[in-house]
């Protein structure tokens, strides 16, 4: 089986200015990650394909990911950026199909942990932006944090003609180690029959210098429980998984937990790979 890392980024600082990483503790990544970078590091975790994901709100980001994608090996998908508010929206994910690579576009996202307004998914233009999505045939990821998911709760219902990836678990506060409210929501979220989940993030939501796999352990219980490996995938948030540890570390450890949790061959499988490639449709 080929093993697919369902969440990573690339960025060219000459290029395009990536503000998010202004702060000092942001400085180990403050840097250009290239595809080729992003291959040895996969090829270490015995990595094949992957799905690159969207970091700016920029249109033209995503263009360049799907005109990189066509001319990768590794790259078989792309989760792009657009405005879900615009009421063209359903004219400009065409226009992005048919450009170079634009084949490869899998899903949508934006940065919904960034708006200010919790209730930002429960907008009327932003859910007539989901339905347009739905109607392109492609799946959104939700970016939100814990205060966020009762709207995504409400969105995902009011959406069910829509696939819907939860990427990072929803951030939870594994250097806390709380576990509710956000175990419950994300319990209530699972419920949903259109959601599945990306088991990614969680090495930089625990301390950075200092997590393993205990402290990851309960959290990773919460997401078997409420989704099951048939609706989650794993991810590497590579590169913003560097300011905690490597790909390789993160996936073995992922791997562990698994292990660990008692699933299956076939099941740890689903975890590492066949989940992704189902929900995002990848042609391997």
């Amino acid at each position: 089986m080929t093993r697919i890392d369902a969440h990573h980024h690339l960025w060219d600082l000459s290029r395009r200015p990536q503000p998010w990483l202004g702060p000092a503790e942001m400085a180990p990544i403050r840097r250009d990650f290239a595809l080729s970078d992003y291959s040895a590091a996969a090829g270490e975790a015995d990595i094949g394909a992957s799905v690159l994901v969207q970091v700016l709100p920029d249109a033209e980001e995503t263009r360049e990911f799907l005109a990189l994608a066509a001319r990768s090996a590794t790259v078989a998908g792309v989760v792009g950026w657009a405005d879900l508010t615009r009421p063209g929206l359903g004219g400009e994910l065409a226009a992005l199909a048919a450009s170079s690579g634009g084949n490869l576009l899998r899903g949508v996202r934006h940065l919904v942990q960034g708006e200010a307004d919790p209730r930002w998914l429960a907008r009327d233009d932003v859910r007539a932006g989901l339905r347009r999505v739905a109607a392109a045939g492609l799946v959104y990821d939700l970016l939100v944090l814990p205060h966020q998911l009762p709207a995504a709760i409400e969105t995902v219902r009011a959406v069910p003609e829509l696939s819907f990836v939860l990427d990072h678990l929803a951030k939870p506060p594994v250097a806390t180690g709380e576990l509710e409210p956000w175990a419950g929501l994300v319990r209530e979220l699972a419920a949903e029959p259109n959601v599945t989940a990306k088991l990614s993030g969680l090495i930089t939501e625990a301390v950075w210098d200092r997590w393993d796999a205990a402290a990851l352990r309960p959290y990773v219980a919460v997401a078997l429980e409420a989704f099951g490996p048939g609706r989650l995938m794993f991810g590497s948030d590579w590169p913003v998984c560097l300011l905690a540890g490597s790909l390789p570390a993160w996936a073995e450890t992922a791997g562990e937990l698994l292990t660990d949790a008692g699933l299956t061959s076939a099941e740890r499988d689903a975890v590492f790979g066949g989940t992704a490639e189902r929900v995002y449709r990848l042609e391997l």
